[in-house]
């Protein structure tokens, strides 16, 4: 996937320690990320949710983009354009691991996504 529109430079740090951050932005409907997934009815797809996630973790926690090994990954309910999400990360340094919840920043427990990775720092 070539993603030449999806930038995100409007996240929000809600809370941020060493090895967590807490984000809320949003993914606006002109993003290229929506191109072509169900025109209709746009959704975020879920190589777009993990593309965000890594993109995030090393941005804040100085990991690599490369992921080598997924550990577990749950995709709950589709992202609509225009969306606020939630974002929470936190890197465990000692398990070379980042988890994550991706959920809706206006609708109490609504779980978009989460999981845990592996990670590479540079």
């Amino acid at each position: 996937m070539d993603f030449n529109n999806h930038d995100i430079d409007n996240e929000l740090i809600i809370s941020r320690s060493e090895n967590e951050i807490v984000l809320e932005f949003v993914i606006p409907a002109t993003s290229d990320f929506f191109d072509g997934h169900f025109p209709e009815y746009k959704l975020l797809p879920a190589v777009a949710q993990f593309e965000i996630i890594t993109r995030f973790s090393r941005k804040y926690f100085g990991t690599q983009r490369y992921v080598p090994n997924i550990k577990r990954i749950k995709f709950s309910a589709p992202i609509r354009p225009e969306t606020k999400i939630h974002l929470e990360l936190t890197y465990k340094r000692d398990k070379a691991s980042v988890t994550f919840n991706m959920s809706d920043a206006n609708v109490q427990d609504k779980v978009y996504s989460s999981g845990s990775f592996s990670v590479l720092v540079e």
